[in-house]
């Protein structure tokens, strides 16, 4: 009896297995966006699934590493703040491969990241590209002390604070809350200068194969918003 149930559960483990072998195999990873207005939607819809807990985790495997070894084709550009909190391929659910990341602190386009953001766009082909701020920026904030009190970045901080300044400055006395006021405004001067300082960019906006657009990130709730 007992070999009889031995022999039972084997058979049925083999015909699981054949189950398995000829189980229809798992749809394929959607494409990546070609056009600027599909790339913005599966930035946005993965950042849904990362702010109500439904993360996929999309191209972080072995096997995805291995694939990407031999060349990148990401399918958006950030320009982004280097602050640990703002990984934008955790933010956005995306993976090895996706996104062609820019950061420093401030999300600052100075030469050497418009460089490398033109890098991408001529070399990949890459449909978008965000300039993501966030909720109290530490680089914002030291602009705004640096401004109030007359005193001095320490260091190499302060080549971030003269960057920011003309950015900051203006909208100290506006309503509403002074720090974020001043996220925002960064973002906005920031994708104004990678269209006004890159004709390359602008070359490819004006051909409709590019949108640069700006955003917030929101510590508090992991919500990006369009700015």
């Amino acid at each position: 009896m007992l070999h009889s149930r031995r022999s039972l559960l084997l058979a049925g483990g083999v015909a699981g297995a054949g189950l398995l072998v000829g189980a229809s195999p798992a749809p394929a990873a959607d494409p990546a966006p070609v056009t600027p207005g599909a790339a913005l939607a599966r930035l946005l819809a993965g950042n849904q699934r990362f702010l109500t807990g439904h993360a996929r985790h999309p191209h972080q495997t072995l096997a995805d590493l291995h694939e990407l070894a031999a060349g990148q084709h990401p399918f958006a550009i950030t320009v982004g703040c280097a602050d640990s909190r703002v990984s934008p391929e955790v933010l956005f659910d995306q993976g090895l491969g996706d996104i062609f990341d820019n950061r420093v602190a401030g999300n600052i386009v100075d030469d050497l990241l418009l460089g490398s953001t033109e890098f991408a766009v001529e070399e990949f082909g890459t449909p978008l590209i965000v300039v993501l701020g966030h909720e109290r920026c530490g680089a914002i904030n030291a602009t705004i002390d640096a401004i109030e009190t007359g005193a001095t970045a320490p260091g190499h901080i302060g080549t971030i604070v003269d960057a920011l300044r003309p950015v900051v400055e203006p909208i100290l006395d506006h309503p509403g809350d002074v720090v974020d006021n001043a996220v925002r405004a960064n973002v906005r001067a920031q994708v104004s200068a990678l269209l006004r300082r890159s004709e390359p960019i602008a070359a490819h906006v004006r051909a409709g194969t590019l949108r640069v657009v700006g955003a917030r990130y929101d510590l508090d709730t992991g919500a990006v918003t369009l700015v």
